[in-house]
């Protein structure tokens, strides 16, 4: 491919939490990815599922969103974002 226009391209540094615990219901294998990339809020990928989302503390307070995000239910969302709300 020779006209690939490419909008960036950088390394950068990035710190990766790994951590595993049960909820409820389910068990939570999350990569937490903190770079200077996403004004302040962090990646969080589960590992389980195979989802993630750019994730601040204005995220975790919004409605639903952890639900949409990881597609989980009420209860698991809960347990998610109570870790989340920790370390976020």
């Amino acid at each position: 491919m020779d006209n690939r226009i490419f909008l960036y391209d950088d390394v950068i540094n990035a710190k990766t939490r790994f951590v595993s615990f049960a909820g409820e219901n389910i068990r939570f294998d999350l990569a937490i990815i903190t770079t200077d990339r996403f004004y302040g809020k962090q990646v969080v990928l589960d590992l389980q599922s195979n989802r993630f989302a750019i994730i601040g503390q204005d995220d975790l307070a919004e409605e639903g969103y952890v639900e949409y995000a990881f597609q989980l239910s009420k209860e698991d969302a809960a347990d998610l974002r109570s870790f989340l709300e920790e370390i976020v």
